[in-house]
């Protein structure tokens, strides 16, 4: 029985492919597909039924299916689209069936469903696994791009590097930074790094008791830290938890703290035009 469907199917494949697509356009204006252009549309919708008939007449896998869906995915249509495509030929195709034939009982009816669902659910494993495959490869990069941007390293001068944190730390980020930090000292050659801690929200023991960890740990290969960016709030909440803040340099602010910086480097922030003035002034009492 399931060869003699198939090849129901497949030799009126036109018919159910007509009503296939006069059912999926009628649905077209309250759904998502809306927006999409006329052209675009129809020969999507063409190209899906012939990959459903293509898999059915070859039973199973076609190259043709992981090309279909990867072309949806490049698109950004929806999964949906192809749940709802293939509900919509389960039930069109059954339809069609049990229009010839001229009397079925419940269980030639359950032969039918279920034959068709062998049709069907294959299909439906492919291009979900397809997706799915596509999303975590999506979410791994821009977990890559959110990990190399929730503790960058700047540097802004010969030996002076900044990084400045925003949001939450865990242990997970915590580690990132860590890495980050003696990576970074290492690579720009820095004597002064400057944590600013601006942007985070909370500094609770956890928070602290990394950030302590991180600036002991870039002390030991020969560097200072500076925590900058310590809000009143801040200053409030460390105190009432006891901790220790007191083996490394801590500012209020990213400019007091670059300031720090280049003192414990040797230089220091020189006003230029008062400098021009001062110079004129020496090379004037000189010629008196």
């Amino acid at each position: 029985m399931p060869e003699a469907l198939r090849r129901i199917v497949i030799e009126n494949s036109d018919v159910i492919s007509k009503n296939w697509l006069d059912e999926i356009t009628e649905k077209r204006e309250s759904d998502y597909t809306s927006s999409i252009s006329d052209s675009l549309y129809h020969t999507t919708n063409q190209e899906f039924i012939n990959v459903i008939f293509a898999s059915i007449n070859r039973r199973g896998d076609t190259g043709e299916m992981d090309d279909f869906a990867e072309r949806l995915i490049n698109l950004g249509w929806p999964l949906s689209y192809i749940t709802d495509g293939l509900q919509t030929f389960r039930r069109v195709t059954i339809d069609f069936i049990l229009s010839q034939s001229d009397q079925v009982d419940t269980e030639e009816f359950s032969r039918i469903l279920s034959i068709v669902e062998d049709w069907v659910e294959p299909i439906i494993n492919q291009l979900v696994n397809q997706y799915s495959g596509s999303w975590e490869h999506t979410v791994s990069l821009q977990r890559m791009a959110l990990q190399e941007l929730s503790a960058p390293l700047i540097p802004v001068m010969d030996n002076i590097t900044v990084m400045p944190l925003i949001g939450t730390i865990d242990t997970e980020r915590a580690k990132l930074i860590m890495e980050n930090l003696l990576e970074g000292v290492m690579k720009h050659n820095s004597e002064v790094v400057l944590i600013d801690i601006t942007g985070v929200p909370v500094v609770d023991t956890m928070v602290a008791h990394h950030i302590i960890q991180a600036a002991e740990a870039v002390r030991l290969i020969g560097a200072t830290c500076i925590l900058v960016g310590i809000r009143p709030e801040i200053a409030q909440t460390i105190v009432n938890l006891g901790i220790d803040l007191g083996k490394f340099p801590t500012k209020s602010s990213l400019r007091k703290g670059f300031k720090t910086a280049l003192k414990l480097t040797n230089r220091e922030i020189v006003d230029l035009e008062n400098s021009k003035d001062e110079d004129i002034t020496k090379i004037i009492d000189s010629l008196k």
